[in-house]
C-alpha cells in the first residue's frame, strides 16, 4: 500500500455536482450538518452489523457514539464516529468518483431551477459534498475498524478540481470530518447554533451526539439527541416535526413526505414498521437496477439498506424502516427469500401502505399531487398483485372525455356516478397521448351522446386493461375494436342489417383496397369522419403492437378492419364514383387517413403524397375545366340575345 501523498483529480461529474451543489443549496446550507451526522450515523450502523461477524472490530471502544467539536478561534467545525470508517482505496472511491448508475440521467435532469434541483441532489445521495457550502477546504481522516494504526489516511480538497490523499497515524477507528469555515460562514463555529441544529435535523439519530467547544477553558461536552431509534419510541411520544426529519435522513429527501404510517406488530410476529409516501419522484425511479427497498434492522442492529423482498416492485417509491424481532442477526437476502415469515410481514406491510394510499385519495388535490409523481409506477400493481387489484382499483385515475387538459384525472368511482341509466360498461380508448385520444373519431358516438370514455395514454394502460377486465360488475370496452355495442337510441338499424344493404359497396371499396383490410363494415362509432380502423377480437390492439414491435418482439402480419361513415360526404361522394381508378385512389386516402387519425404509420408514404396531389391537381383542373365551360355558355347565351333583338326601322 502507498503511503505517499498523492493529488488526485475529481471525477467530472464529481466536479458539476460541487458545483450545483454550492449554487443550488446555498439557500438552505444548514442541511450540511444534517448529511454529515447522517453519514456518521449510517458509519456505526455498518460497523454493528460487521461485528456480528467477527466481534474483535468492537474491542476497546465498544460504546458507538458521534461527537461534534467547534472550535470558534480556529473557525472549524468537526464530525466525528468510531464506525467502520475507510481505507485509502475506499476514501479514494467515495469521495472522488461517484460509481453508481443513473448519474448521467441525473446530471440531464438538471434545470437551473435551485428548488428543483435541490431536491435531486438530496436524492442523488451525495450529501458529503454539501460540506463545501459552508467550507472552503474539508480534510477527513479515517482508519478502518480491523486495520493497524500506521494504515489510517487523510483525504483533503478545497472542492474545485482536486483532491490530495496520504497515509497517516490515527489510533482511533472510524472517520473524522474538519470542515475549515469560509470567512462569512463563522456562525457554524457558534456552540448554539450547532447545538439548535443537531436537536433540529439529528435528534432521532439512534447514536449519542455529543458537542464539544474546542479551546474554551469552561468547555463541557454534552449529549444533544435523544439517543433514542425514533421508530422505537411511542407514537405519542414523537412530534411531527420529527417524524418529517427522520424522513429526509432515511431519504436524503430534502422535501416532505405526503404521509406516514408507524406501527408496531406483536404476537406470533413481532415487528414495528415506520413508512412514508414521498411527495416527489426520486430521479431514478424507472431504473429497475436503482436501489429501493426499505431499512431493515433486527433486534435494532442494523442490517442492510435496501431491503426489497418487504414491498412489491409497484411500491417502490416507498420508504422506512422494518424492524424484526424474529428474523436472525445474520439474515441475508438469501435467506429472506427463503424465510416463511417474511410473506406475512410482505402482505401486512403492502396492506399498510395501500391503506396510506386510502387515506391520501380522500384528499383529491393532495392525491392529484402524488398520482401525478406515482400514478405510472401504482398501475403496475394492477398487473403484478393480484390479491390486491381491488384495492389498487379504487386508486386509479384517469383522463376522461369529461375532463379539460389542466383538470384532474378521475377515479373509477367518478366515472361510475356519471354513467347513464342504461349503460353497464366502461367504455376506454388507448393512444398515443391526450390529444390524439380526444380527437379519435372512434368515440365520436359516444361524445355525440354525452358517454365518457377513459383515455389511456401511458404505455402501462395497454396491459393494465387486460388485468382490470371489469370494475364493480361494469365490464370495460375497448372502443377501437370491431362490434362495439353502442348504447341503442331509438329505432337504430343494426350493424349487420346495415352491412348487408350496402354489401356491393362494402366488396368494391375492400376490392379496391388490396388486401390491405381484412373488411369494410359500415360503422356505428362514427359521426363527423368517414372512416376509422378497428381491430379484430382476436388481435393485439394497435397501441400494444406497436409497443412490442418497438422493443424489437417479431409479431405475425395482421389487418385491421376499415369501418365508414355512410353519412359522410366523403363516402356519398365515393359510394357514386363511376371511374374504377378514381374509385381506388380515393378509397386508398380515406384508409390511409383513418390510419394516421389512430396515430399509426403509413407502409408508403410517398404513395399516399402521390394520390393526393393527383386528387388535388385533378379537382384544379376540373374547376377550371368547368369555369371554362361556363364562360363559353354564358357567351353563347349573350350572342344568341344579340342576334334575336329587332332591327330597327331606317327612314321611317
Amino acid at each position: 500500500m502507498s503511503d505517499k501523498r498523492e493529488t488526485l483529480g475529481f471525477q467530472t461529474e464529481v466536479r458539476q455536482l460541487l458545483q450545483l451543489m454550492i449554487h443550488s443549496l446555498y439557500s438552505n446550507k444548514e442541511i450540511f450538518l444534517r448529511e454529515l451526522i447522517s453519514n456518521a450515523s449510517d458509519a456505526a450502523d455498518k460497523l454493528r452489523f460487521e461485528a456480528l461477524a467477527n466481534p474483535d472490530l468492537l474491542t476497546k471502544e465498544t460504546e458507538l457514539g458521534i461527537k461534534i467539536e467547534v472550535d470558534k478561534k480556529q473557525q472549524t467545525l468537526s464530525v466525528i464516529d468510531n464506525g467502520i470508517g475507510m481505507s485509502r482505496e475506499e476514501l479514494i472511491d467515495n469521495l472522488g468518483t461517484i460509481a453508481k448508475s443513473g448519474t448521467a440521467e441525473f446530471l440531464d435532469q438538471i434545470t437551473g431551477d435551485k428548488q428543483h434541483d435541490a431536491q435531486l441532489i438530496g436524492q442523488f445521495g451525495v450529501g458529503f459534498y454539501s460540506a463545501f457550502i459552508v467550507a472552503d477546504r474539508v480534510k477527513v481522516e479515517s482508519r478502518r475498524a480491523g486495520s493497524a494504526a500506521d494504515e489510517a489516511v487523510c483525504w483533503e480538497s478545497e472542492g474545485k478540481g482536486e483532491f490530495t490523499i496520504e497515509n497517516i497515524e490515527r489510533s482511533d477507528r472510524g472517520t473524522r470530518v474538519t470542515l475549515h469555515l469560509k470567512k462569512d460562514e463563522t456562525e457554524y463555529a457558534e456552540l448554539f447554533r450547532i447545538e439548535s441544529l443537531i436537536r433540529k435535523y439529528s435528534d432521532h439519530i439512534g447514536f449519542p451526539v455529543s458537542l464539544t467547544a474546542i479551546g474554551e477553558d469552561d468547555a463541557e461536552t454534552k449529549i444533544v439527541n435523544s439517543a433514542t431509534a425514533l421508530w422505537t419510541r411511542s407514537r405519542s411520544d414523537v412530534t411531527e416535526d420529527e417524524y418529517k426529519e427522520f424522513y429526509k435522513h432515511l431519504s436524503h429527501d430534502f422535501a416532505d413526505p405526503l404521509m406516514w404510517s408507524h406501527n408496531r406488530v406483536e404476537g406470533k410476529r413481532e415487528y414495528t414498521s415506520l413508512l412514508y409516501i414521498p411527495g416527489t419522484a426520486p430521479f431514478d425511479m424507472w431504473n429497475r437496477e436503482a436501489p429501493k427497498g426499505l431499512k431493515l434492522y433486527v433486534q435494532r442492529v442494523f442490517i442492510m439498506d435496501d431491503a426489497e423482498q418487504f414491498l412489491p416492485l409497484y411500491l417502490r417509491f416507498v420508504k422506512g424502516v422494518v424492524d424484526s424481532s424474529d428474523l436472525p442477526l445474520n439474515v441475508s437476502r438469501e435467506l429472506l427469500q427463503q424465510n416463511p415469515d417474511l410473506m406475512s410481514m410482505r402482505s401486512a406491510l403492502t396492506r399498510r401502505a395501500l391503506d396510506m394510499l386510502k387515506k391520501i385519495a380522500s384528499d383529491k388535490e393532495k392525491y392529484q399531487k402524488f398520482w401525478g409523481e406515482f400514478g405510472q409506477v401504482l398501475k403496475e400493481g394492477i398487473v403484478e398483485d393480484h390479491a390486491n387489484k381491488d384495492k389498487l382499483a379504487k386508486l386509479l385515475c384517469f383522463a376522461t372525455t369529461q375532463n379539460d387538459n389542466d383538470t384532474q384525472d378521475q377515479f373509477l368511482n367518478d366515472y361510475l356516478e356519471r354513467m347513464k341509466e342504461d349503460q353497464d360498461k366502461i367504455y376506454y380508448i388507448l393512444a398515443e397521448n391526450y390529444v390524439t385520444a380526444l380527437a379519435s373519431p372512434h368515440i365520436e358516438q359516444l361524445r355525440s351522446r354525452d358517454i365518457e370514455v377513459l383515455l389511456l395514454t401511458d404505455r402501462i394502460d395497454a396491459w393494465l386493461v387486460d388485468g382490470l377486465t371489469e370494475y364493480e360488475g361494469k365490464v370495460f370496452v375497448d372502443v377501437a375494436r370491431e362490434a362495439l355495442d353502442v348504447p341503442k337510441e331509438g329505432d337504430e338499424k343494426t350493424q349487420d342489417k346495415t352491412n348487408d344493404e350496402n354489401k356491393d359497396f362494402l366488396e368494391k371499396m375492400q376490392g379496391a383496397l388490396d388486401d390491405r383490410v381484412t373488411s369494410v363494415n359500415i360503422s356505428s362509432r362514427l359521426v363527423d369522419s368517414p372512416a376509422c380502423v378497428v381491430a379484430s377480437g382476436q388481435d393485439l390492439n394497435t397501441q400494444v403492437r406497436r409497443i412490442l414491435e418497438a422493443s424489437g418482439q417479431e409479431l405475425p402480419e395482421s389487418k385491421p378492419i376499415l369501418e365508414v361513415n355512410l353519412e359522410h360526404p366523403l363516402i356519398m361522394q365515393l359510394s357514386s364514383e363511376e371511374d374504377d381508378s378514381r374509385f381506388r385512389a380515393l378509397s386508398n386516402i380515406i384508409l390511409d387517413h383513418a390510419l394516421l387519425a389512430e396515430g399509426s404509420q403509413l407502409e408508403n408514404p410517398a404513395q399516399y403524397v402521390k394520390s393526393i396531389n393527383s386528387f388535388l391537381l385533378n379537382g384544379t383542373a376540373s374547376k377550371k375545366k368547368a369555369k371554362k365551360k361556363a364562360t363559353k355558355q354564358k357567351a353563347k347565351k349573350k350572342a344568341k340575345k344579340k342576334v334575336a333583338k329587332p332591327k330597327s326601322n331606317e327612314g321611317s
